[in-house]
């Protein structure tokens, strides 16, 4: 297996850099933050950016816990990549990832202010330092239920090749994770249960809303509506669309994961 290191200090756009060099040098697998990325998806590790301070989230990415080491090896083994991409802060870190998880020696090394101009690097580090975003490679909706709760958002890059050829367009998330607040925040059940009675109350078809269970997990919420539709609309549509309303304007306000949304018409009633 030919092992990659891609090195640059906190906040200098890494991971916003490492699928266009994983593409250029044909790498499909990148290990970043302590999560193993397989192309779009996460395959196996923990993320760094969930832990509650900047020591937990040091111990994370180097894998010192032995659970999470253990089973990240394995699923490198599993899978046998040809290349293996490893993001760091300095080659000490790459270097301890590397005789971590028991990959050899480093074929080559990449810094990022080899591949990308001081202006873009500063702006990175401005965007880190004052807003507290982080990058990470994957697509939002691979990553939502292990970020729920997070301040979570989609980034688009789109690259233009030469003339006459086509556009790419890869897509990344925004993360700010909870070391990077001012302090904490918290959302009760009973405002989510409010936003999603208002959500379904306003929803054309339904006569009222008679109950909204929340059910709470680490990656999300599951949600239970008990509805009186109006007669004369097809009942099959209607459930779809409250669904897809609750879920939208749910997750959109405040950042919970909505693992799913099950709906009950409980009675029809006819508007005179």
């Amino acid at each position: 297996m030919r092992v990659y290191a891609l090195v640059g200090s906190s906040g200098t756009g890494k991971s916003y850099q490492s699928m266009i060099l994983a593409k250029r040098i044909s790498i499909e697998y990148i290990i970043d933050d302590g999560l193993l990325i397989k192309g779009n998806k996460v395959i196996g590790g923990h993320s760094a950016k969930r832990e509650k301070t900047r020591m937990a989230a040091v111990k994370r990415a180097l894998f010192m816990d032995q659970t999470h080491k253990n089973r990240t090896i394995s699923t490198i083994r599993e899978h046998s990549p040809k290349a293996l991409l490893i993001l760091g802060t300095s080659d000490k870190m790459v270097n301890k990832i590397v005789q971590t998880l028991e990959l050899g020696e480093i074929t080559e090394r990449f810094y990022i202010r080899d591949l990308v101009p001081n202006e873009e690097i500063e702006k990175a580090r401005k965007s880190r330092t004052l807003e507290g975003k982080h990058i990470i490679p994957v697509p939002t909706f691979e990553i939502k239920e292990y970020f729920s709760g997070y301040f979570l958002n989609p980034l688009k890059i789109l690259r233009k090749f030469s003339r006459g050829e086509a556009h790419e367009i890869h897509e990344k998330s925004v993360v700010r994770p909870t070391f990077s607040y001012r302090g904490k925040y918290t959302i009760s059940d009973r405002v989510i249960k409010d936003i999603v009675f208002h959500v379904a109350s306003k929803t054309i078809g339904i006569d009222r809303v008679i109950y909204v269970d929340l059910i709470s997990f680490k990656t999300g919420a599951r949600i239970k509506i008990g509805l009186i539709a109006v007669y004369g609309n097809s009942l099959k549509a209607l459930m779809e669309l409250v669904q897809e309303q609750v879920k939208y304007e749910a997750e959109e306000m405040t950042s919970i994961n909505i693992i799913s949304v099950d709906i009950l018409i409980k009675n029809i009633v006819i508007n005179e």
